[in-house]
């Protein structure tokens, strides 16, 4: 009774907090509706909402369970929210491959890569589909030549086409599920040119606008060459295509990879821009400066920068929830009110979470909330010290005290993003703090102020007056990212931990940011057993991809050994989760022209190619993976046939001192609308496991 009357007495003097936690619930209703194994019935979450409203009403003279409605209802409204968006994003996916075959459909997008061009093509019609069955979106590699095409163009071109890929592992990313939501039915290649058809272009707002960051990617990419121009472009239109891998794997490793992403920092630095260049030449004009309140004049031009920056590019989640955030600050000021508020990251992720439910999952909502929520929670407590610190400082002080404060938004951003970083990344950054030093005063000072004048230079035609300065900086940023990409232990691999150290983590860090008083620190407890959790994760010990093509074992040594082709996506996704970045072949592997075989703790792991080895392998195997469908009785414990994986995805197998444990994507993903229209993959894939 002491402990709890002691909590509630904590409970009441952290009042003006709770409303902090209402975007929690409903992410935590988010996250109850993609974690069910069935696809639930539309009546669920209207009649949870209508309950919880209900219960609200009736609660409302008993203050505890009052409460507890409302906490009730903000889960109910993620699950409902959850749920519509499935509805509204739903469209016909392709069930199996298709091609070539000749596809007409409008250029949505175009995304430059260093050696190809990725198109999204709408508004589709592909032969041999009715238009019932015909995607609403597809992505296709184009790699030929042909006319130029640009958004709103409407092209007629052959193409194959799959469905969008399952994940390479049980428990690995889910690209179908992100395709879903981007209406994306089908992924593919182009044969041949692109033919466009005259007079047919989209002249809609969305073409227009997706025209307009064309074009600015073009003339970006014609003044600033190389890999300078791709990180160039992806922090004015969000288009990271042209960044060659050498470059994005440095920019990772030294921990800079946020500075690609559009977000908070870019936002901040355009809205402070915009906003005190704005004052200043308002200033200069001594009657308007005396007569009108120059400072609310000034918000409302940096929210219209900022807008307008959102629009050009592209729109991604971190960039719409940095917007509302800035711009709440903004209104704020246009209002005379505080304008830096936890409750302005509450509201922002509320807004996200109501409208693109989804985003949840991705690592870029969890890892910019995450850093943003530090950072405030640690300049609420420290505001005091560093004001006193800040009032009596001369030049010199105010210098050190930017670098300490960019060492300080480092460190407290690098600690509240490294547990997600690990979980999605497989990665730990060593080096953040150093490489981040250097960036982003390089970043604030020198590439967005040329890059904002860029854009206000291109309608007449000089932007290589602000891009070229803006590339000298980009070029400071990728030698500082190779250099620190370059240094001993630059990045830690960590094997992929369980799901539930990344619900610990968040649910832990909330709890140390959100709260005040002293027993906040109580969330260190759940963010220590994550962490326990995932330094003490096992791999598993067999690997099988979706077409069972490629197997790997992970041998006493900790490596990989991949039976079968060991490049491509896949075998790197692997070999990723595993935290083994070794390419070496292994002697422990024995292949011939029918399969190979390897022991692995005295059990025999076998890959069958051809029918012709199953005989043999059923006898002695523990783990049989065949490329042909087994027919008839086999010995070994597991058999995992081209069936099996047609049925349940990509397999992983853990051998444990009862037996062997079978684990298939598809038990993972269960009988989601995302997950194979055809119904094959909605039965529990049964592969052959004897005890």
């Amino acid at each position: 009774m002491r402990i709890g009357s002691a909590l509630a007495s904590l409970l009441v003097t952290e009042r003006e907090r709770w409303a902090l936690w209402l975007p929690v619930l409903i992410g935590a209703g988010v996250a109850v509706y993609f974690a069910l194994p069935v696809e639930p019935a539309w009546r669920w979450g209207m009649a949870a909402v209508a309950l919880s409203f209900a219960a609200v009403w009736l609660s409302r003279l008993h203050a505890v369970l009052r409460l507890l409605a409302i906490a009730l209802c903000a889960v109910a409204l993620g699950f409902a929210a959850a749920q519509l968006r499935t509805a509204l994003v739903a469209a016909p996916i392709l069930e199996s491959r298709l091609g070539p075959v000749a596809v007409t459909g409008t250029v949505l997008r175009v995304e430059e890569r260093v050696t190809d061009r990725r198109l999204v093509l709408g508004d589709l019609t592909i032969d041999r589909l009715k238009p019932d069955e015909t995607p609403a979106r597809i992505r296709l590699t184009h790699r030929a030549g042909g006319p130029e095409v640009v958004p709103g163009d409407r092209v007629r071109l052959r193409a194959t086409i799959l469905p969008p890929p399952s994940p390479a592992a049980p428990g690995a990313f889910d690209f179908a599920r992100q395709a879903y939501f981007e209406q994306i039915g089908g992924v593919g290649f182009t044969l041949g040119p692109a033919l466009i058809e005259t007079g047919a272009r989209d002249t809609g707002w969305q073409a227009r606008l997706a025209r307009l960051r064309h074009r600015i990617t073009e003339r970006i990419a014609d003044t600033i060459k190389g890999a300078a121009g791709g990180i160039a472009t992806s922090l004015i239109t969000g288009e990271r295509g042209a960044i060659p891998e050498r470059d994005l794997d440095a920019m990772r490793d030294s921990g800079l990879a946020h500075l690609l992403s559009i977000s908070g920092l870019h936002m901040s630095l355009v809205a402070g821009i915009a906003f005190f260049m704005l004052r200043l030449l308002l200033a200069l004009i001594e009657p308007m400066a005396l007569r009108f309140p120059i400072k609310k004049w000034a918000a409302f031009g940096a929210l219209v920068a900022i807008f307008l920056y959102l629009l050009i590019s592209g729109m991604s989640v971190p960039a719409q929830r940095s917007f509302l955030m800035a711009g709440a600050v903004l209104v704020a000021v246009m209002a005379d009110r505080s304008p830096f508020s936890m409750r302005l990251v509450a509201w922002a992720a509320a807004v996200i979470l109501l409208l693109v439910p989804e985003a949840l999952l991705g690592a870029s909502f969890q890892m910019s909330f995450a850093a943003v929520v530090a950072l405030i929670a640690a300049y609420e407590a420290l505001a005091r010290p560093l004001a006193r610190w800040r009032s009596g400082a001369g030049w010199i002080g105010r210098g050190l005290f930017y670098v300490a404060g960019v060492c300080l938004t480092t460190l407290v951003a690098g600690l509240a993003t490294t547990p997600l970083s690990a979980f999605h990344f497989n990665q730990i950054v060593s080096y953040s703090l150093l490489a981040n030093l250097i960036a982003v005063p390089v970043t604030g000072f020198l590439v967005m102020p040329f890059a904002m004048l860029a854009l206000i230079l291109m309608p007449v035609g000089l932007e290589h007056l602000a891009l070229v300065p803006m590339g000298w900086g980009v070029k400071a940023i990728l030698w500082t990212a190779h250099w620190v990409a370059g240094l001993p232990g630059a990045t830690v691999g960590l094997a992929a931990p369980p799901g539930w150290t990344l619900i610990a983590v968040g649910l832990g860090g909330l709890w140390l940011c959100l709260w005040t008083r002293g027993w906040r620190w109580l969330g260190l407890l759940p963010v220590a057993a994550a962490v326990i959790g995932a330094m003490l994760a096992r791999p598993p010990d067999v690997l099988v991809d979706a077409e069972a093509s490629r197997v790997a074992v992970r041998l006493a040594d900790g490596h990989l050994a991949v039976l079968g082709s060991d490049r491509g996506f896949t075998v790197e996704n692997w070999r990723r989760r595993a935290a083994d970045s070794s390419t070496e072949k292994s002697d422990a592997v024995q292949c011939d022209s029918l399969g190979c075989t390897v022991s692995v703790a005295g059990q025999g792991i076998a890959f069958a190619r051809q029918a012709g080895a199953l005989a043999e392998d059923c006898r002695r195997a523990t783990v049989l993976v065949s490329a042909e469908p087994v027919r008839g009785r086999c010995a070994a414990p597991v058999v995992i046939d081209r069936l099996d994986v047609w049925r349940g995805g990509a397999h992983s197998v853990r051998l444990t001192a009862k037996g062997p444990v079978v684990e298939t994507a598809h038990d993972a993903r269960g009988a989601r609308p995302w997950v194979d229209t055809t119904g094959r993959q909605r039965r529990p894939a049964a592969p052959n496991v004897r005890p």
